[in-house]
């Protein structure tokens, strides 16, 4: 149904006949992200680059119902104009991303010239041997070999647009995660540590490929809910760190990169956070009450 009329400073519809609705009228969002004193828990940083420990639940930049509160708010007040314009208004020095709930490393660029440079190593996907990313998992379940790869390309899903599935579309891009059993838990394994180096980045593609080789991560309601029902097969304290976790159980713990600027190669590492300790602890030794 089309209705003329105009909306009047109260918010109200006023109908050319003289009736008059109420309408709801969404507050506007800025323009542009604003600076905000979020703190950041910063490893490395100097005047062309910044490394961040991301800790879960933080948002790397604003979006569709996370207009604020974002990793972008935080570096804007902490670096001030001096963040790379590449990325676009809502994305400044932005390089690559984590997931809302993946905890770990990541390099923000704080002027166009190193945005550049990380950017082409990124777009190299290491195969140059420049840029190294690893992340820890913590999987249903262990594959049957100690180590492996897994190329499946990825798009959207078909079913879900607000998930991605491998594909054999002719849209889907080429992804591929090396992966390594670190330490298996239990006899079957209920669980197993696995470490994914990533040779692409696309969006979700450890969850996505370690589900399609049947071993979703612990606390992946997207990717790993019909394991839900496996809850019971872990000990007790198990149980209650993946239910105290709310989250996947994943973790950037490597991060290797050559300076855009000077060419040295830089390396860091982080510990996994308490949440995802905790959890793997009680996988290692079940009879330890956390």
């Amino acid at each position: 149904m089309q209705v003329e009329g105009r909306v009047t400073t109260e918010g109200r519809l006023k109908l050319k006949g003289g009736e008059a609705i109420s309408v709801a009228i969404p507050k506007a969002a800025p323009a542009d992200p604003q600076a905000e004193n979020i703190p950041l828990p910063i490893v490395y940083e100097d005047s062309d680059l910044i490394v961040i420990d991301k800790p879960a639940g933080l948002v790397v930049h604003p979006g569709a119902g996370n207009e604020t509160g974002t990793l972008v708010n935080a570096l804007i007040a902490h670096c001030g104009d001096s963040l790379s314009g590449i990325g676009g208004v809502k994305r400044p020095g932005i390089v690559h991303r984590l997931d809302k709930d993946t905890s770990g490393l990541l390099v923000v660029a704080k002027n166009d010239a190193a945005h550049k440079g990380l950017s082409e190593q990124f777009a190299a996907h290491g195969r140059d041997g420049r840029l190294v990313r690893a992340y820890l998992a913590v999987v249903w379940g262990a594959p049957e070999r100690h180590q492996g790869t897994v190329s499946a390309a990825i798009d959207r899903s078909s079913a879900n647009r607000q998930k991605m599935a491998v594909s054999r579309s002719s849209l889907a891009r080429q992804a591929v995660t090396h992966y390594q059993v670190l330490e298996r838990f239990g006899a079957p394994p209920v669980a197993s540590l696995v470490r994914c180096e990533l040779e692409t980045g696309r969006t979700h593609q450890i969850r996505v490929h370690m589900a399609h080789i049947g071993h979703p991560l612990l606390g992946d309601g997207v990717y790993g809910g019909g394991f839900k029902t496996g809850l019971h097969k872990l000990p007790k304290p198990a149980q209650e760190a993946l239910k105290s976790l709310n989250r996947q159980a994943l973790h950037a713990a490597v991060l290797g990169f050559e300076h855009p600027r000077t060419g040295k190669p830089l390396h860091f590492e982080s510990a996994p956070p308490d949440d995802v300790s905790r959890l793997i602890s009680a996988l290692a030794h079940p009879l330890t009450r956390s």
